[in-house]
């Protein structure tokens, strides 16, 4: 077909000439026509190897694969904020808002690595959950409206030293504190609310279940390792004695395995004797503890009475120290925060809520590692 042929076909497209074409024209435009609006019609095109859900979907498969490997890029990120003060303007804020973003990014990794732990079986040998994870995950897969408050207590946890920064810059000491103070609101209504969805019991801390490894999957492993072992079967008796003997072989695999020791004299070969670590780890992963077969209700009492008013008060000792730092009557900051008040305030709110807990012998073990986290904190505050 001639040059001037397809022109002509393109300036009657373009509605230059109106005039009807050829019949040779027509043979190769209809073809190109349908090609073109085939490929018009077809859902994103290449764009949809680059979609948004695509790469959200490749993005958590990489995650889940490789929880290892992100644990050590997030502790590489937080050390960022211990080299980054000092190198240039607002580089407090900087570094507070790296370490914000990487306290976030962890927490949605640990959504993605709990969803995938509860949705591989795990294998005979493998140990028990945590009695707080699952009492965690218990209440985030029972109630929508706790996982929803815990993330948001979470987030509130992570970023309030940054929210806190930015209201200085922005209103100076007294817009501070007063962000400060709807900090501390937010917390103690969250807390709050999961008191009452938990029926009055214990808040921990975190409230959301702990990142834990992903188990591998068993099945597959052993499917594997009957494969290699049947590949090795064949591949013996193909080759016949021209390799050296499978009882030599399996001895080097045995010892490399197990650290045989050889006699020199006898030749005989001795397993390396376990140590009492060893022993005693050995049997505690196929021993389950009365924790492990509790239901995850019964992991944690009900709190009643004086109980229940000490949890509330721990849920508000935050907020009445924030309370009274903000009224502080102090000229400056550095005698706001020397000013003896609102410690002994916050002192006093804590020590009512240590005195009022139950210490009778009905206390679990989560809870008594609950009661002295908060001793911790307690301690180290003053």
């Amino acid at each position: 077909m001639r040059v001037d042929g397809l022109s002509k076909y393109y300036e009657v497209a373009r509605g230059k000439i109106k005039r009807p074409l050829p019949r040779q024209l027509l043979s190769v435009a209809i073809p190109v026509s349908r090609d073109m609006s085939a490929q018009s019609r077809r859902p994103g095109g290449a764009r949809t190897v680059l979609s948004p859900p695509k790469l959200v979907h490749m993005y958590e498969d990489f995650i889940t694969k490789n929880s290892g490997q992100v644990s050590q890029i997030e502790s590489a990120l937080r050390s960022l904020t211990y080299i980054i003060p000092g190198r240039f303007r607002d580089a407090e804020i900087a570094s507070e808002t790296l370490h914000s973003g990487v306290q976030l990014l962890s927490l949605y990794h640990d959504n993605l690595l709990s969803r995938a732990v509860s949705t591989i079986s795990r294998g005979p040998g493998a140990r028990p959950p945590s009695p707080h994870t699952r009492y965690t995950r218990y209440w985030t897969n029972r109630s929508g409206v706790y996982r929803r408050v815990a993330l948001l207590l979470q987030m509130v946890r992570y970023t309030e030293l940054l929210i806190e920064m930015a209201a200085k810059r922005r209103g100076g000491e007294k817009g501070r504190w007063r962000v400060v103070v709807l900090l501390e609101f937010i917390k103690a209504v969250c807390r709050l609310v999961l008191l009452r969805i938990t029926s009055s019991r214990p808040i921990l801390s975190p409230v959301l279940p702990e990142r834990e490894p992903v188990p591998e999957d068993t099945s597959s492993d052993d499917e594997s390792a009957l494969s290699e072992l049947f590949d090795d079967g064949e591949s013996t008796a193909a080759t016949g004695a021209s390799s050296s003997p499978p009882s030599l072989a399996s001895s080097s695999a045995k010892s490399a395995h197990e650290k045989e020791w050889t006699m020199p004299r006898t030749g005989m070969s001795l397993p390396s004797l376990p140590t009492a670590s060893d022993i005693t780890s050995y049997l505690l992963s196929r021993v389950l503890t009365p924790d492990d077969i509790k239901p995850a209700t019964k992991l944690l009492n009900q709190l009643r009475g004086s109980g229940q008013a000490a949890e509330i008060l721990h849920i508000l000792s935050p907020l009445i120290y924030a309370l009274c730092l903000a009224l502080s009557k102090a000229p400056s900051p550095e005698a706001r925060r020397r000013a003896w008040g609102p410690w002994v305030a916050g002192f006093a709110v804590e020590y009512a809520a240590r005195q009022l807990r139950d210490k009778g012998l009905r206390t679990t073990p989560l809870e008594r590692d609950e009661w002295r986290r908060r001793g911790g904190r307690w301690g180290g505050g003053l």
